[in-house]
């Protein structure tokens, strides 16, 4: 019989879908037994495995070592596919590298308001500071609106980032659609934030299986209680063959 693993792409979210969220964004934990799960899950699947991700790819690759996943970080400002690396270079965004220095400057006074500069966007976060949320939504909008039409801002779990406008992971989704070993395949996305929302649209468009991670209104398909309900099942999926959301149903 020929195996169903092979029908199916699975793009993966990374804070807030397969690992916890956590106050600051350089303090997160990978479960030790993720990088095994996933590995194996990528050998069942093909090779049709990829993390989508606002992260950079060098943080991703950092908290894997030694495994490269094929990955679209910075919202697919940068991607990796079947090994082949595009980066996005920063120095090509002169008014968005500006823009960060100013923002740090702005918050320096803001005790647990954070700026995470990625290089080719720019986050301010104010997790440990939720009094501070208008001041950093405000901030945020009168920067972005200050760089113009080439950059929008992308709002998440108390954070919102300056990113170009070209950015976004129903975009970088479709593009891997468009390349082996993903092509010709049912798409699932999985992921837990209004980031992930054009990529559950993408999929969804495609006939595929979107999920959402936790609580909020969303336009997934399917939704799990949390990080951990997330690893139990590719758990189970990897090392069982099976996985209970996943229905021939096209």
């Amino acid at each position: 019989m020929p195996d169903m693993n092979q029908d199916y792409a699975l793009f993966l979210d990374f804070d807030g879908t397969l690992v916890d969220i956590v106050e600051r964004p350089d303090a997160v934990v990978v479960d030790p037994a993720l990088p095994r799960i996933l590995t194996t899950l990528q050998d069942r699947l093909g090779g049709a495995l990829a993390m989508i991700s606002g992260r950079p790819i060098t943080f991703l690759d950092g908290r894997f070592v030694p495994h490269q996943f094929d990955m679209a970080g910075l919202h697919g400002l940068e991607h990796r596919i079947a090994g082949r690396l595009s980066m996005c270079d920063p120095d090509e965004h002169p008014a968005l590298r500006e823009a960060a220095e100013r923002l740090s400057e702005i918050v320096a006074d803001k005790a647990g308001v954070l700026i995470e500069d990625k290089g080719c966007s720019v986050a301010i976060h104010w997790r440990l500071a939720p009094h501070e949320k208008e001041f950093a939504l405000a901030t945020a909008h009168a920067a972005v609106e200050a760089l113009g039409s080439d950059y929008r801002l992308q709002h998440g779990k108390a954070v919102a980032e300056i990113l170009p406008s070209a950015a976004g992971k129903g975009k970088v989704i479709e593009r891997f659609l468009h390349e082996p070993p993903y092509m010709g395949r049912r798409p699932i996305f999985i992921g837990d934030d209004l980031t992930d929302e054009n990529g559950f649209k993408t999929v969804n468009a495609h006939g595929g299986l979107s999920i959402r991670i936790g609580a909020g209104e969303t336009v997934a398909k399917v939704r799990l209680g949390t990080p951990a309900d997330l690893r139990h099942c590719l758990s189970t999926w990897a090392f069982e063959g099976s996985l209970p959301f996943i229905r021939d149903d096209r």
